[in-house]
């Protein structure tokens, strides 16, 4: 439950610190499915938002969606549970001053202004609801469940889109990092590849430093389409 009462004065603050910050810098990489979506549910700079006033709203008018507040980290279980019921878990604590960069694991700042604005289009939203009833069904697998979450890190936290003849960026893990955004788009050092299904249920992935490469999808209905084979590659990957 999102408690806003407990919100301080400084929470606000830092609220608007980092979303001013990080929306100087996004038009031109961000995707402008994503940029749309960021005035559509609802976001703004001068409060923390109100899952259940500010957010949920919008997103139940714009893909049937909504917010639902965690206390942190959850199990597999719940987490894709709650997705496959079209139910996105957002933390409700936020960040100190002191923690502007770096973060153990995500806060608030991470889950809502880095995935929200996805969520009122349909055809992600549709991927993910799918993706995680093949978690569920898959869920007492740690083999699959691995497998899965390297999907979901590549394409949900930390994927590109062609838009154009332009990259741009939809992963939440990117969107809400401010040294990530450039670096994912411009730097030499990654790799940037095509989306595949295969080859991202088999890549693992790191999460204490910038990603090594990023996956490139050429639209938000690709990946909607590819659950089928995320099922038909899951399924044989575990048998041989």
């Amino acid at each position: 439950m999102q408690t806003y009462t407990k919100y301080t004065p400084d929470d606000q603050a830092v609220w608007r610190l980092l979303f001013e910050r990080q929306l100087a810098q996004l038009p031109g990489k961000a995707s402008q499915d994503y940029l749309d979506g960021i005035q559509a549910t609802g976001f703004r700079a001068d409060r923390i938002p109100d899952f259940e006033r500010d957010l949920n709203p919008n997103l139940k008018r714009l893909t049937g969606w909504r917010v639902e507040a965690v206390e942190g980290l959850i199990p597999n279980r719940e987490f894709f549970g709650l997705m496959a019921n079209r139910n996105f878990p957002a933390t409700t604590w936020l960040r100190r001053r002191d923690q502007l960069e770096y973060l153990p694991e995500p806060d608030m700042f991470h889950d809502t202004f880095g995935h929200v604005p996805m969520l009122s289009n349909q055809a992600f939203c549709d991927f993910l609801a799918s993706l995680s009833r093949i978690a569920l069904e898959h869920i007492d697998s740690e083999e699959a469940i691995a497998m899965i979450s390297r999907l979901y890190w590549y394409t949900v936290e930390f994927g590109l889109i062609q838009e154009g003849s332009q990259l741009r960026i939809y992963g939440g893990g990117i969107l809400s990092s401010v040294g990530e955004t450039t670096y994912s788009l411009y730097s030499e050092v990654p790799k940037r590849v095509p989306y595949d299904v295969a080859t991202l249920l088999q890549t693992p992935y790191i999460i204490d430093h910038y990603q090594e490469q990023y996956f490139v999808i050429e639209s938000y209905k690709q990946l909607y389409r590819s659950v089928s084979q995320i099922e038909e590659t899951l399924e044989s990957l575990l048998v041989s």
